[in-house]
């Protein structure tokens, strides 16, 4: 190894390190299900985690701005479901409930804030509505 890509190695590492709990930028990180099937219900739980891409770590000091619960219908207007959030079940999940009664594909939006990025992180997660 030349000294060249040691000190660039010990540069990225310095840089890393300086900038705390931010990874990159808002497309380092995605939604994810805590759990992708949810039983049909009036008052259904939906879990969701958001993770820094290439770390897998699990942000804990996000905070959701915006939601919106909707299936898909192929051919027809989507339907469109009321959605409110619940108390955290343990750190960097979110939870919400929705009444999601009818079984099929229900997808979720959402965006949301880190303290030390400009820009929302955008992402979309699947849910099977099951019986």
């Amino acid at each position: 190894m030349s000294w060249k890509s040691l000190l660039g190695s010990s540069s990225f590492a310095i840089a890393v390190s300086l900038t705390g709990n931010t990874f990159g930028g808002v497309d380092d990180y995605s939604f994810e299900p805590v759990e992708t099937e949810i039983k049909t219900s009036n008052v259904a739980t939906l879990t969701v985690r958001l993770v820094h891409k290439f770390t897998g770590k699990t942000v804990t000091d996000a905070r959701i701005v915006e939601t919106r619960l909707v299936m898909p219908h192929h051919g027809s207007a989507e339907m469109t479901s009321a959605i409110a959030p619940l108390p955290s079940p343990e750190p960097g999940v979110f939870a919400f409930k929705a009444p999601v009664m009818m079984e099929g594909d229900w997808l979720l939006s959402m965006r949301a804030k880190l303290p030390d990025q400009a820009e929302t992180v955008i992402g979309t997660v699947t849910f099977r509505a099951i019986r």
